[in-house]
């Protein structure tokens, strides 16, 4: 996105139509803020997953096993309610040849997750996208997240977490790399 999903005076609207009055001191600067905010907050849709993964060569020659980076960060938008989502992710994979950096799984969850989303598209985007760029063996995704949808509103259930997951390649049938996946994706 190249520009902001709404306007400063689309805010001002949304102030004026929640009951506040957008010329109030506190307020004058807030639809500039949230107009970046969700510039901000969208920026995934600008972004080809492709390109944040750097993939190497050398070091992965003889590299057979679990590779697994926990506790990435997630940070997104409910595409139900736009309210916001929270949590770690955990992404694991067996090289096949090659391995990527470990700071561009980061920006691969990160990629993802700014775009409006639900969790569970975001856990096979993620896999679907290492799968294909990487051409590993196997890949694993873990991702815990807290629902701001769930606990502000509606049934407001404080502080419960949505567990999702996706596994490709080999971790589908190998019962042994799945548990060993699982085992090391768990919180400690």
């Amino acid at each position: 996105m190249s520009e902001a999903p709404f306007t400063e005076q689309d805010w001002r609207r949304f102030l004026t139509s929640v009951g506040e009055d957008p010329t109030r001191t506190g307020l004058l600067e807030t639809p500039s803020r949230v107009s970046k905010a969700w510039k901000h907050w969208t920026a995934g849709y600008a972004q080809d997953p492709a390109q944040c993964l750097k993939v190497f060569e050398d070091g992965a020659e003889e590299y057979n096993e679990l590779i697994v980076v926990r506790n990435i960060p997630v940070y997104s938008h409910c595409e139900h309610h736009l309210a916001p989502f929270f949590g770690k992710a955990t992404i694991g994979y067996v090289p096949n040849g090659k391995i990527v950096g470990l700071s561009k799984l980061t920006r691969l969850v990160d990629c993802y997750a700014k775009r409006l989303q639900v969790q569970e598209r975001l856990t096979i985007q993620i896999a679907n996208a290492l799968l294909t760029h990487l051409q590993p063996k196997a890949v694993g995704v873990v991702i815990r997240c807290r629902h701001l949808c769930m606990e502000s509103r509606g049934i407001r259930t404080q502080g419960e977490e949505t567990v999702t997951s996706a596994m490709l390649g080999e971790l589908l049938n190998n019962q042994a790399l799945r548990a060993e996946f699982f085992a090391l994706a768990r919180e400690a």
